[in-house]
């Protein structure tokens, strides 16, 4: 019945998606090719290809890019996944996997990024923050899509924020199997925004493991 719910609302997340992407469609097309990094026998550490992740854009793989307007979800968020068996190395793991290790989520205008520290797995794409108007009393939600994983997908949750973390409940996502559900909603994101503008300006606070 969700599925039924997501295909009936795809045109009107499209309508949505357009009205905030009136300058959003142009830059888009300039999003059309990306080259692959140069090869280099140092690997790279990790914060460098976090940085290099948040410097890309997704591409409008099923929907126009929204506007980059500043969203009440906007911010990085972590977690690290406990796992008793160590990581074991594949040629091609399966997308989204919850493996171990700090996993980073970031939220940035209508762009979302999806980093794991000790694989250099990452994924991006599009979000738009938004209410059920159908279902009164209906709890916020954070459609994601043009994921390349799952570039016909469109991911439902719904979302709140608990003692400064980001909690996300699944309403309908069945991208990479739905280990992209059960990876995003598997546990609290903690906010590696300071809890206070002393916290912030002093930068004495305890930070999340894997908060720059």
């Amino acid at each position: 019945m969700l599925t039924e719910l997501i295909n009936q609302l795809k045109p009107a997340v499209a309508a949505v998606v357009l009205v905030l992407a009136v300058t959003g469609c142009s830059a888009a097309a300039d999003q059309g090719q990306h080259t692959a990094p140069a090869a280099s026998l140092v690997p790279a550490e990790p914060t460098d290809v976090w940085a290099a992740a948040l410097n890309k854009a997704p591409f409008p793989y099923l929907l126009p890019l929204p506007e980059p307007r500043r969203t009440p979800l906007d911010g990085t968020y972590t977690k690290v996944e406990l796992k008793e068996t160590p990581l074991v190395h594949c040629l091609r793991c399966p997308d989204y996997a919850p493996e171990g290790g700090i996993w980073k989520l970031n939220l940035d205008r209508g762009v979302f990024r999806v980093f794991h520290e000790a694989t250099g797995w990452q994924s991006i794409g599009s979000f738009v923050v938004t209410r059920d108007r159908w279902t009164s009393g209906a709890p916020d939600q954070l459609l994601l899509f043009n994921d390349p994983t799952c570039p016909d997908a469109i991911g439902l949750y719904a979302w709140h924020f608990e003692e400064g973390s980001l909690v996300l409940d699944v309403l309908d996502d069945t991208c990479a199997i739905h280990l992209r559900a059960m990876n995003l909603t598997g546990l609290p994101w903690l906010s590696c925004l300071p809890p206070n503008l002393e916290a912030g300006i002093t930068d004495h606070w305890p930070k999340p493991p894997g908060c720059d």
